[in-house]
């Protein structure tokens, strides 16, 4: 059996298109807990430099959640017959040098970035996730931040804010180059690892590229409204 690829004499076989696709998913999957690694890593760092007890127990409560949700993507990974380590490896520069580059000066640049951040990354692969069979979405689904720990950090930032108003203009600056990076490394992954490829028999490049310019625009408008509940200028 095959499938014709739209547009071409040529033919894709059933098998290679699933090749293709598993392919696609192992990417997707490694990049996901290396990204869910890194996160659990730097919350726990950061907790330790918490003001106050309280807000300690915020920052570490989410930081379980995230090693949580890495060893979902792991046993994800392990079912599909893939050792975890060599699919997160191919992310593990990329992720790394994100961090390096963003790296907060403070607890309250701390705060913003794990706003930003998180709320951009599981947009996007929340997105992708659309695409693909019911399996792999309900494994993506599974590793999202819960409304709970979403409201903690907003009101922590709003405390913060409230406390010291003089933070408004500095932790908006940041929070706009927060996205900024944030939105780069999406391109920079969905590029490099051609995200969306493989998911047709006709798929490209370019379209994949189109398909993540989409993404992108809507991934913006989420973090302008997400900084407005803040009372802050994206």
């Amino acid at each position: 059996m095959s499938i014709s690829a739209a547009g071409s004499d040529d033919l894709v076989s059933t098998g290679e298109l699933s090749a293709r696709y598993d392919k696609f998913i192992i990417d997707l999957l490694g990049g996901m807990a290396y990204a869910e690694l890194s996160a659990f890593e730097r919350l726990a760092t950061d907790a330790r430099h918490s003001p106050s007890l309280t807000d300690r127990a915020v920052l570490g409560k989410m930081a379980v959640a995230e090693y949580a949700h890495y060893e979902a993507m792991c046993a994800k990974l392990r079912e599909m017959g893939m050792d975890p380590e060599l699919a997160m490896v191919p992310f593990q520069r990329m992720v790394d040098a994100f961090h390096e580059r963003t790296r907060p000066a403070d607890w309250h640049e701390s705060l913003m970035k794990a706003y930003v951040v998180e709320a951009i990354t599981e947009e996007f692969y929340t997105a992708i996730a659309k695409h693909l069979d019911e399996s792999t979405r309900s494994a993506i689904a599974a590793v999202k931040t819960s409304e709970e720990q979403l409201a903690a950090l907003t009101a922590l930032l709003k405390k913060m804010l409230a406390e010291d108003p003089r933070l408004s203009s500095r932790l908006a600056l940041w929070g706009r180059r927060m996205v900024g990076e944030a939105l780069t490394q999406v391109q920079r992954i969905g590029a490099k690892h051609s995200f969306l490829v493989g998911l047709h028999p006709d798929g490209t490049q370019e379209q994949a590229a189109a398909e993540v310019a989409a993404i992108l625009v809507t991934l913006t408008r989420n973090h302008s409204r997400r900084m407005s509940q803040l009372g802050l200028t994206a």
